[in-house]
């Protein structure tokens, strides 16, 4: 995503991919119309597990925070939950319908599986149903804002905000003109965030207030003239700056009086330069003194010195002579 580059195809299902789910920056598990389960390396690219997860289609899968399980769901009426450091099928249960969503809690103590405009909570230790909430048309897609706080979206403009405990809808906001088709859920130092999309072609980013009475209010939207049918969100976690990907950041403008300092000042740094590349060095020419740079003092008195010696040569010659 930083760079833009294409790193190829990956050809593994003989049906239509219905489901990808990344786990950290290392792995993501694919579900298809072929019943398959693929487990991918991010890194090399590469297929390292492939499971007959279900006799018809895999319609939708989530991964424990952990990374240590999976569920899926699927035409064949099943919930099936995946041991992934295994490999294998660790759990099934019938549930007598097709569920089209399944989803974690963020710590992971329970779960949710939508079928048509029912959510059925499930505990984890127990497996099995410990409440159900009715939304007024089909469910197209739900988010944990928390262990307990679910959103959800429909087939209508609303969104809405249901307690998994008491199974009580605490609020619920016109979000779109049309129908919410998918939302995505994260959270900022100062806020929690929630990007809706929709069939009127709008996508819009919500401020969620702490006090869950307070409706969320807009802080920006884009009409993409499109029919939205989903929405992912990438976010840049990248804190150190060796790792990022970046491209360098150009220097600002400098101004004609600024950058005529600095040839000034660079063209001074490259004449010392060479001054001190053609000076020899005094120390070993036999030469001592306190600086090695002379002073114009010490330069006159040298070339004084070097006149009267000359003169006196001069006047010993003229003796011997005569």
């Amino acid at each position: 995503m930083k760079k833009k580059i294409d790193h190829g195809a990956l050809v593994h299902h003989n049906g239509t991919i219905t489901c990808l789910k990344f786990h950290g920056n290392r792995h993501l598990i694919s579900g298809a119309e072929d019943g398959l389960i693929c487990v991918w390396d991010a890194k090399k690219w590469e297929c390292l597990k492939s499971m007959k997860a279900h006799r018809g289609h895999v319609t939708f899968l989530s991964i424990h925070p952990s990374g240590k399980l999976a569920l899926s769901v699927g035409t064949d009426k099943t919930l099936r939950t995946w041991n992934l450091v295994e490999g294998r099928s660790a759990f099934i249960k019938n549930i007598k319908q097709n569920a089209h969503i399944v989803e974690w809690s963020p710590r992971g103590e329970k779960y949710v599986v939508v079928i048509l405009n029912k959510i059925d909570v499930y505990q984890l230790d127990t497996a099995s149903v410990s409440g159900t909430v009715t939304n007024e048309k089909r469910v197209s897609s739900v988010r944990f804002l928390s262990e307990s706080l679910l959103a959800v979206a429909g087939d209508e403009e609303f969104v809405r905000f249901f307690d998994c405990d008491s199974l009580v809808c605490l609020s619920q906001f016109k979000a779109h003109e049309n129908r919410v088709k998918d939302m995505f859920t994260f959270e900022t130092p100062e806020h929690h965030i929630i990007v809706t999309a929709s069939s009127d072609g709008f996508i819009k980013m919500w401020k969620l207030k702490e006090d869950k009475g307070v409706l969320p209010s807009l802080l920006c939207e884009v009409n993409t003239n499109a029919r939205l049918t989903c929405v992912a969100v990438w976010l840049d976690r990248v804190t150190d700056t060796k790792e990022s990907l970046l491209p360098a950041v150009e220097p600002p403008p400098v101004s004609k009086q600024e950058q005529s300092k600095r040839n000034k000042k660079e063209s001074g740094c490259e004449v010392q330069e060479e001054e001190r590349q053609l000076k020899p060095d005094m120390k070993k020419c036999g030469l001592t003194g306190d600086s090695n740079k002379p002073t114009k003092g010490s330069s006159l008195l040298s070339t004084k010195k070097r006149k009267t010696v000359e003169m006196l040569e001069k006047k010993k010659r003229k003796k011997k002579k005569i």
